[in-house]
C-alpha cells in the first residue's frame, strides 16, 4: 500500500467519523451526474452501526429509554467517546463513566447501575473458559498448606458495588420488553456476576462476603482472608472463610488454588 493511498484512507476515515460532514476535497469523485459525492451516506451508516452495537451491548437500557432516548444517548456517547478498537463488540465499555459525568442525560440515576450490570454480564459471557475447582480438591489439601493458599477465581467473575436495586428491572425487561416496572429503589449492595459453561449468573452478596471476595480477587492468601473475617466473625473466622470458600467452589466460581 502506497503512503499516498494510506493517507487518503486515513483522511476518508476522519471525514466519516467527523461530527459534521466536511468537504470531500479530492477524496471522492463527483457522481456521474456531476453532483458532489454523498459522503454523508457513509457517515450516517457509521453512526447507525455503532448505535446498533451499543444497543446489542445494553438491550435492557435501550428498552428503558425507548428508541429516541437511546439514540440520543448513543449519539452523545459517540461524540464524547469515539470508538478506538477494531471490534465494535467493545463499543460502550466507557458508557458508565460517561453517564456519571453527564448525569442529566439519563432520566433516572439508577440507570448508571443498570449500565454497570449489563456490561459486566456481557464481558462475563465473553470471558475465557476455565475448568472449575472441585470440592474434592479442597479435601485433599494438607492442613499446613491452607495458610499460604491463594484462590484463583473464574476469569468471568466480577464484583459490583451498586447503589440501586436494579435487578428486578433487569429481570423483568429481559423477559418482556413491555413489562410494567416500578422505578428502582435506593439500595446499597453488592452483586457478583460469573459464568458457568454457557450460562451467565448473578446474585447479591452480603457486605462480609463481598469483602472476602474482593480480597480474594486481589490474590490475598487464606491466612489474611481469615484476618479480614475476624473483623466480623471473631473466633469463627477460619470456619467462616472455609464456608464461603466451599460455597464458591460449589457455585463454580473458582478455578484453582496456588501457594
Amino acid at each position: 500500500m502506497s503512503s499516498e493511498l494510506a493517507l487518503q484512507q486515513q483522511e476518508l476515515a476522519r471525514a466519516i467519523r467527523a461530527d459534521a460532514v466536511t468537504a470531500t476535497g479530492n477524496l471522492l469523485k463527483n457522481t456521474l451526474q456531476g453532483t458532489p459525492a454523498r459522503l454523508d451516506i457513509y457517515s450516517i451508516a457509521y453512526r447507525a452501526r455503532l448505535g446498533e452495537a451499543l444497543k446489542e451491548n445494553y438491550p435492557v437500557l435501550a428498552r428503558v429509554l425507548g428508541d429516541d432516548g437511546f439514540a440520543d444517548l448513543a449519539n452523545a456517547f459517540l461524540h464524547h467517546c469515539p470508538s478506538h478498537t477494531p471490534s465494535i463488540r467493545w463499543f460502550g465499555a466507557r458508557l458508565a463513566e460517561f453517564v456519571e459525568e453527564a448525569a442529566d442525560i439519563l432520566p433516572h440515576p439508577s440507570l448508571v447501575d443498570l449500565i454497570r450490570m449489563e456490561w459486566a454480564l456481557n464481558i462475563a459471557f465473553d470471558a475465557a473458559d476455565a475448568a472449575p475447582l472441585k470440592v474434592a480438591e479442597l479435601l485433599r489439601l494438607a492442613p499446613e498448606a491452607w495458610p499460604a493458599l491463594q484462590l484463583i477465581l473464574h476469569p468471568s467473575l466480577h464484583l459490583l458495588s451498586l447503589n440501586w436495586a436494579i435487578e428486578p428491572l433487569w429481570s423483568a425487561l429481559s423477559v418482556d420488553e413491555n413489562a410494567d416496572t416500578d422505578p428502582p429503589e435506593e439500595f446499597v449492595h453488592h452483586l457478583v456476576i460469573w459464568r458457568v459453561e454457557h450460562r451467565t449468573l448473578w446474585r447479591s452478596v452480603s457486605a462480609e462476603e463481598a469483602m472476602l471476595l474482593r480480597a480474594a480477587i486481589a490474590a490475598t492468601k487464606f491466612a489474611q482472608l481469615c484476618e479480614i473475617a475476624a473483623e466480623f466473625a471473631g473466633g469463627d473466622a477460619a470456619a467462616t472463610v472455609a464456608g464461603y470458600l466451599r460455597n464458591w467452589v460449589e457455585a463454580d466460581m473458582l478455578t484453582g488454588l496456588t501457594a
